[in-house]
């Protein structure tokens, strides 16, 4: 996997990738910190709205960055993009007021959404090689899963010495960091005819392939599941450990690394685990890891008791999480498959745009044991749903006749009209009958 920073290019966007995760983990864990702090117990309100803004700014943002993109060097793009993140982060500790919390992070989070794809669409003119690009994949996995563990670690060794408003200072040297890997590399033009299409088209075409594929609208109940999961570590944290228990920052952050370890952990043992089991029996076990684990946090009553629930639950997450990658592909030709990225983008944001406003209003309103007991019959109703719109006999490969397709149509492969391919037969019909 590693051969791949071998590529001058590609290590230094790998890394400005890495060091620009690390500073978002600190303003994860700074921002639960600040809502704490002006608004006490009633923090995740603010953390719940601030993550909801999160998800509108990547709805809504990442198309306009995508044809901003075809027109803008890439190179320009993702360095002013990570200048205007490190310039918002340097000025969050400086906020008195709620109302200026969520204007400064509707403004980071719609650099990040206009970022991340722009980064994303550059990878494969770098490494143009499918087995390289399945490599990057998996290092971009494992990034995520590192900004989990090493962000809160990190982030309680600063605040030995310091207050939260200096976890923003590592975020702008993370950014600013990011921008000078990129800037020290030549990236290349988007010339790929697939990425001119507009988004939009793009997207309606990956949603079409989710709505009929059942592999895929299990995966679409699988994502509630785990933005249900996540949200209520990532929004109530900081409730749980300074409010309900009275505990310090570094006890938070503490609580926040021990699900990066759980994650990692996960990460590190799937690959072999994925030899031996089916996706589905994976994702299933994960979801229900997942759930299991938010059973547990109910009695809960102090951080000993919440250390190893945490864990539990990054198990979970990254359980579901890691194969999703390896389904897409499955179910997708390289043609279609920008479009079907794409869609599991939007998807899964909007599972979490669901579930941060109802773990933070409805944790306010009504205490954290009630939101969690709702939010866990929820997680439950969507992973039933999943097993039943996922098939345990769920082939690979469907071999049928496609008839009257034309001759140059992509699935014409094979001598004649007969052959397999991975989308359900109902899809193709549908658009070929």
């Amino acid at each position: 996997m590693l051969v791949i920073l071998r590529n001058r290019t590609y290590r230094h966007l790998f890394f400005a990738q890495v060091v620009a995760l690390l500073g978002t983990g600190l303003a994860t864990v700074a921002l639960s910190l600040l809502a704490f702090d002006l608004a006490g117990d009633k923090a995740g309100q603010i953390l719940g709205t601030a993550m909801a803004i999160k998800m509108i700014a990547y709805v809504l943002i990442a198309p306009l960055a995508s044809a901003l993109a075809e027109n803008v060097p890439r190179r320009v793009l993702l360095v002013s993009l990570d200048l205007v993140r490190g310039a918002t982060a340097l000025a969050l500790p400086f906020v008195t007021e709620i109302w200026e919390v969520y204007v400064l992070i509707a403004v980071l989070q719609s650099a990040s959404a206009a970022f991340t794809p722009t980064f994303q669409s550059t990878i494969p003119d770098i490494l143009p090689d499918e087995d390289d690009y399945t490599k990057a994949l998996s290092l971009s996995r494992l990034a995520y899963d590192l900004e989990n563990l090493i962000s809160p670690a990190i982030a309680a060794l600063i605040l030995l010495v310091t207050s939260w408003q200096g976890l923003f200072s590592g975020t702008v040297i993370g950014f600013i960091a990011s921008a000078l890997l990129v800037v020290s590399v030549t990236l290349p033009k988007a010339t790929s005819e697939e990425r001119k299409k507009r988004f939009i088209e793009r997207a309606k075409q990956g949603f079409r392939v989710f709505l009929v594929t059942p592999r895929l609208r299990g995966v679409m109940a699988l994502n509630v599941v785990v933005s249900l999961a996540g949200a209520m570590v990532i929004v109530n944290t900081v409730v749980w450990v300074q409010g309900e228990f009275g505990l310090t920052e570094q006890h938070t952050a503490l609580a926040f690394a021990a699900f990066g370890a759980g994650s990692m952990l996960a990460a590190l043992a799937l690959p072999a685990l994925l030899k031996r089991w089916a996706d589905r029996q994976v994702m299933l076990t994960g979801a229900t890891i997942l759930i299991v684990g938010m059973l547990m946090a109910l009695p809960v009553k102090g951080l000993i008791g919440l250390l190893p629930v945490w864990a539990l639950l990054g198990v979970g997450f990254s359980t579901v999480q890691t194969p999703v990658g390896r389904l897409l592909t499955r179910s997708s030709h390289p043609e279609d498959r920008p479009a079907l990225f794409a869609a599991q983008f939007s998807l899964s944001h909007a599972g979490w745009l669901f579930a941060y406003p109802m773990a933070g209003w409805l944790g306010s309103a009504v205490g954290l044991q009630v939101t969690l007991a709702v939010m866990t019959a929820l997680a439950l109703v969507f992973l039933i749903a999943a097993r039943k719109l996922w098939p345990a006999d769920d082939p690979v490969e469907i071999r049928h006749i496609h008839e009257n397709l034309p001759e140059d149509h992509p699935h014409i492969r094979e001598t004649g009209a007969r052959h397999t391919h991975p989308y359900i037969v109902d899809y193709w019909h549908r658009r070929w009958p």
